[in-house]
């Protein structure tokens, strides 16, 4: 099993910014990493993915612009920079680790990482008017 867990969620006024930490046990090498949030009341989605062994990254509409994935392979740990927060951004936040294989497949997918993934406990997000 791969250990997924995330820090620096926190409460922020609209219009600041945030860094959102997320550390696995294995190699980037290895595994895909994605970020995903949950607002009260809707599905999860996905925010931002990425893929060391491609070089791919994937940005929702909604955060292009403002956020930022980025990994630091020497530490097991991807960042997510969140720029311009809104109150809308206000969620739980997931990361999540999937192979390779089946990222290549599905992509950037949450069903796909809810279904093969590994994920951590969640960090809150709330962002204030």
């Amino acid at each position: 099993r791969v250990q997924v867990a995330e820090s620096g969620g926190g409460l922020v006024r609209a219009g600041n910014s945030l860094t959102l930490t997320c550390t696995i046990d294995r190699s980037f090498a290895e595994y895909a990493v994605g970020w995903f949030r949950q607002i009260p009341g809707k599905e999860r989605e996905a925010v931002s993915c990425f893929n060391w062994s491609y070089a791919t990254t994937y940005y929702a509409e909604f955060v292009k612009g403002r956020f930022t994935i980025s990994i630091d392979s020497a530490r097991n740990t991807a960042h997510l920079q969140m720029n311009d927060l809104k109150p809308d951004d206000t969620a739980m936040y997931y990361c999540a680790a999937v192979g390779y294989g089946y990222y290549k497949d599905y992509g950037c997918s949450e069903g796909a990482f809810r279904a093969v993934g590994y994920w951590g406990q969640g960090t809150q997000v709330t962002v204030t008017s």
